[in-house]
């Protein structure tokens, strides 16, 4: 600074900035500096007007509280609850509208238009069925991939492929078998089907595969098995061995086998998918 001036101007400077106060590193009191300068803090401020009190208002009324608003009542599907229901809920009423189809069209229908499972809305295609519905074998796998998506049509790609020439090596093709899936809705970049989703699909598949009365009923993969042959294994243990499945005519025999997308990963364990369908095979033989 070379003169007052500059220093006078140096403050209004900040004073228009709004530094209107110096502030330092440690805290100060500024009312025991007052007291010890020999000026109360209480004269250093100006005592405030006497003012007369106010005249007191007379109580207000109580306002009453609005009312709620009404809430809007949900959106009600075409058929089953939205896609944000409970699952229990959306199963419940899979299982109303498939007790309802008489027969596998009436069935599909029904399916195109339930909107209780979040896949609906997804996929791009509803993937039913396909072959032959009065087949003596009937096929079940798990959910359809992006070809089977973009087709409608179960089994389409390269495990649809394999597929069909392990059939082919028993003497099946779809003309004489009947393939479908636990869930017909594709699950987003072909993950797993949650418990619910599955919970959700399983009263159509049932009634599809009651629909179909076929002798012999094969799983492909683990979530078919868990789901229609009601075990906790693996598909590595559970594989080449029969259960009992009940339908509503009568009890017919589940096969376990390994899912042709597995084979796909792990081609050593064709050999385990061969020894399989040549049981089925034989029993087909057994009861022509």
């Amino acid at each position: 600074m070379t003169d007052d001036r500059d220093l006078l101007a140096y403050l209004d400077f900040h004073v228009a900035a709004g530094v209107d106060a110096a502030l330092d590193e440690a805290p100060h009191d500024r009312f025991a500096e007052s007291a010890s300068r020999g000026r109360p803090a209480s004269e250093s401020r100006p005592a405030p007007e006497s003012r007369p009190a106010p005249e007191p208002r007379p109580a207000a009324e109580p306002v009453p509280a609005p009312a709620a608003a009404p809430r809007p009542p949900a959106r009600a599907s075409t058929f089953g609850r939205s896609a944000a229901a409970e699952p229990g809920e959306a199963a419940g009423d899979a299982r109303e509208l498939a007790r309802t189809a008489a027969t596998l069209e009436e069935l599909e229908q029904l399916l195109a238009r339930f909107e209780s499972c979040p896949l609906r809305f997804t996929a791009k295609n509803l993937v039913f069925a396909d072959g032959e519905p009065t087949a003596r074998v009937m096929f079940v796998g798990e959910a359809p991939g992006a070809d089977e998506d973009r087709v409608g049509k179960p089994f389409m790609g390269r495990s649809g492929q394999l597929l069909d020439r392990m059939m082919a090596a028993i003497g099946l093709d779809r003309t004489n078998a009947y393939v479908g899936n636990v869930v017909p809705w594709r699950p987003p970049g072909n993950r797993n089907p949650t418990p619910q989703e599955i919970a959700t699909c399983k009263p159509f598949i049932e009634r599809q595969i009651a629909l179909a009365d076929p002798d012999i009923l094969v799983c492909l993969g683990g979530v078919a098995t868990q789901t229609l042959a009601a075990t906790k294994d693996g598909i590595l243990k559970s594989r080449g061995r029969w259960f009992p499945y009940r339908t509503e005519r009568r009890e017919i025999r589940l096969l376990a086998t390994l899912h042709p997308a597995y084979l796909l990963r792990q081609p050593l364990q064709k050999r385990l998918a061969w020894r399989d369908f040549r049981v089925l095979r034989a029993a087909l033989d057994a009861r022509a």
